[in-house]
């Protein structure tokens, strides 16, 4: 038998393995009912507008409370129930989807010990216990206990018993124990407490061993996260905010992916690292806490007050330590036990894929993703967002199934595996079908938490998708506002002063927070974030405040986060809009211009703040200034040639050479070798950035290594060099763009 695959061409069922589970095989049979194609088809507003009002919010609601009904930690049998669930909607004969599949990697994954739980304790000299930290979460609604709600733990901690004095080190950051040791205070030996914010997860231990620190403790303080509330009655269950025994469990792997293949999937034929050698894991053990315990640990503390900028809300005077006051609940020379019985153990993990074939472009994958699995229940992370991904598919699949519209091109839903402990089933999927998508993906959209809270639309992504997210929050109407739009709500909250457009919405830059990563970082594929959040101006909150602990449930998000789930329908209708104008665009709605503000910023950066600099070291910004410019001249023009075509009858290979050329460009600014030191990032204008001037990464990052080095240094020639890629790949970027026969 023949099938129609989404590589566009007939092949025979002998070809369909050789082209792997994954994508390969998404098939329907050849001639089935489908609408005969057009070569000019497009975007049809009256199908968008269609599918936008039948994105309904009680089921929004009832696939939430389905999702969350259980805790769901990664390669669980409750996670496993859910890649089961999925696959029986998308498999379903009504659901209209043309094919779904799961495939299994086989990752390692750390979890606690049942027989030996971790413990943090206050230990006298003599080896009495004094103190001892919760172990678990109080249950306060009857949903916090039983036996599949893990401990809170650090994923991926070492296992050791380390005991010394206490000493409170802020956010864990190298400049604050840099400024402990200017202090006096002698580190080696020590246990550091320390609060979430600043840093990475994982650096906080790889700060603390640098320094001779034994263990660390990590907390959420109520300033951070509770805008300075803490007692009961101003904490959930009374209100949105964290309750004094809510921990934030995490992974504190320091890279994505599976530890031990990188840049392979991890296949049963892929080469494997040994686990006792595998880097990025934190040195030293460490365990996060519950507020409650650390109140009682730092307002017993001795030593000099912290300084105001390390000052929480716990209520007391943070002092530095080391060691117990002699006067407070402890002796002096108390010390502080933390005992991790953490264990590596390779695991099963799965992602779901579920298709629809585009009908004239069917090569051209648009891809919409989220993970699935959740440290406990997972309400808000990640379950509203595959609520609103369940929702989704299912309309667009009703509308497939009556027969009228199929989109242009191919649309793949992914529900990716243990996201939670480092971005793993998307890592996998990009790893394992590296070619494929990089030769043939349009973008990612990741609706990972789909509501935070129900103010305002909070989007990331890189800039040439910023027009297709505006233009489709213009049409939606923000919930409970009297007809304003989500654009209009949006702008109110988030803005800035555009030289090209005006006051516009600000686009947030992108990450490595969620699945988006790997597809930006790794494969230069266009891609974005979209979610609902809070209002700043009446919250700090680091994030939503019961992230990562077993408080963030069904019932959380239904009595305070977004009741009525209004905001989950607004985010379904503005990433609905943004995949069915990817999708079924004649021209790929990206505005490759709209780098070109980007790029005009960070040089402007650079010349204000690193002009000077570069002159003494004879370094000179001329050629980037001629790449910027040659950049913007090649995106101008490409936005003529597309204007022109869409005024007269469009050649199709004409289309399909400009949406080829918009497609790839974000790929042109890939160099694998530019950042030997950094997995997985290699493009050269969002990677991670440690120098402080807001301009191109590596650039910036090179001039602070290089700030007190001396004339003619390497790290000078290293500035150099990180200056040449830029000019090479904005110059490669220029080219791209222009008429393919044009150098």
């Amino acid at each position: 038998m023949q099938w129609v695959n989404v590589l566009g061409g007939v092949v025979g069922g002998a070809a369909l393995v050789g082209l792997g589970i994954i994508l390969g095989h998404f098939a329907i049979p050849k001639g089935a009912d489908v609408p005969t194609p057009s070569i000019f088809q497009d975007l049809d507003l009256e199908i968008l507008e269609s599918i936008m009002q039948q994105l309904d919010a009680r089921r929004i609601r009832e696939n939430l409370r389905e999702l969350s009904r259980e805790p769901h930690l990664a390669s669980s049998p409750q996670d496993e129930a859910l890649v089961q669930l999925l696959l029986q909607r998308w498999r379903d004969p009504e659901s209209g989807l043309d094919s779904a599949e799961a495939s299994t990697y086989e990752v390692l994954l750390s979890f606690p010990s049942r027989e030996q739980p971790n413990r943090v304790a206050v230990v006298s000299p003599t080896g009495n216990v004094l103190f001892s930290c919760r172990q678990s979460e109080q249950n306060l609604t009857g949903e916090q206990g039983g036996p599949d709600v893990v401990p809170p733990y650090a994923a991926y901690a070492p296992p050791g018993t380390p005991q010394g004095l206490l000493v409170y080190a802020n956010q864990g950051t190298e400049e604050d124990f840099m400024k402990l040791q200017a202090q006096g205070i002698k580190l080696e030996g020590t246990i550091a407490l320390t609060r979430y914010g600043g840093t990475g997860r994982g650096a906080k231990a790889v700060n603390a061993a640098k320094h001779g620190v034994a263990g660390v403790l990590v907390y959420t303080d109520p300033a951070d996260i509770n805008d300075g509330q803490s007692s009961t009655n101003e904490t959930f269950p009374n209100s949105w905010r964290l309750p004094p025994s809510g921990v934030e469990r995490g992974s504190y792997y320091e890279y994505f992916g599976d530890p031990l293949t990188p840049y392979l999937p991890a296949n049963p034929s892929s080469f494997r690292l040994d686990p006792d050698t595998a880097s990025g894991f934190p040195p030293i053990p460490t365990q996060p806490i519950g507020f409650e315990d650390a109140k009682i640990l730092l307002c017993n503390l001795q030593g000099a007050s912290a300084p105001a900028a390390w000052q929480g809300a716990l209520g007391c005077d943070y002092k530095l330590g080391p060691g117990f006051q002699p006067n407070g609940d402890f002796p002096g020379d108390s010390q502080v036990n933390v005992s991790v019985y953490n264990r590596l153990e390779l695991r099963n993990s799965s992602n779901v894929l579920g298709i629809i074939r585009g009908a004239v472009e069917p090569d051209r994958y648009v891809l919409y993703g989220n993970h699935r699995d959740s440290w406990v229940h997972g309400a808000v992370d990640p379950s509203n967002g595959t609520a609103v991904l369940l929702e989704l598919s299912r309309v667009l699949g009703t509308l497939l199934k009556k027969g009228t519209w199929r989109p242009r091109r191919s649309i793949v839903f992914a529900s990716w595996g243990a996201e939670e402990f480092g971005l793993i089933g998307s890592t996998e999927f990009t790893e394992e079908f590296f070619s494929k998508l990089q030769e043939r993906a349009v973008a990612y959209i990741n609706v990972d938490i789909s509501v935070f809270a129900n103010a305002t639309l909070r989007a990331q992504g890189t800039p040439p998708v910023q027009s297709v997210i505006f233009a489709a929050s213009k049409q939606i109407p923000a919930p409970s506002l009297g007809g304003l739009s989500i654009y209009d709500n949006w702008i109110r909250y988030f803005n800035r002063s555009s030289p090209v457009y005006g006051l516009v919405p600000s686009l947030g830059s992108l990450g490595a927070g969620s699945d988006y990563a790997p597809f930006i970082h790794f494969l230069g594929i266009s891609s974005m974030d979209i979610a609902y959040t809070y209002d700043r101006s009446k919250t700090s909150a680091r994030i939503y405040p019961t992230y990562h602990t077993a408080f963030d449930t069904f019932g959380y998000v239904d009595k305070f986060v977004d009741p009525g789930f209004s905001s989950h329908q607004a985010v379904a209708r503005t990433a609905g809009s943004v995949l069915l104008r990817l999708s079924d665009s004649l021209f790929l709605p990206l505005n490759v211009s709209d780098y070109g503000e980007t790029l005009r910023s960070f040089l402007q950066a650079a010349q204000q703040n690193l002009g000077v600099l570069l002159e003494q070291h004879s370094i000179s910004l001329v050629p980037l200034v001629t790449a910027v410019e040659k950049f913007e001249g090649a995106a101008g023009a490409l936005d003529q040639r597309i204007s022109a075509l869409q005024k007269a009858t469009p050649d199709p290979l004409q289309v399909r050479m400009l949406n080829d050329q918009l497609m790839l460009l974000e790929r042109t600014f890939l160099n694998p070798r530019a950042f030997p030191e950094e997995r997985y990032y290699s493009h050269v204008l969002w990677a991670p950035r440690t120098g402080s001037v807001a301009t191109f990464p590596g650039l910036a990052n090179a001039c602070s290594r290089a700030m007190n080095t001396s004339l003619g240094s390497p790290a000078w020639a290293e500035v150099q060099r990180q200056l040449s890629i830029l000019v090479v790949a904005l110059e490669g970027a220029a080219a791209t763009l222009r008429p393919v026969a044009d150098f």
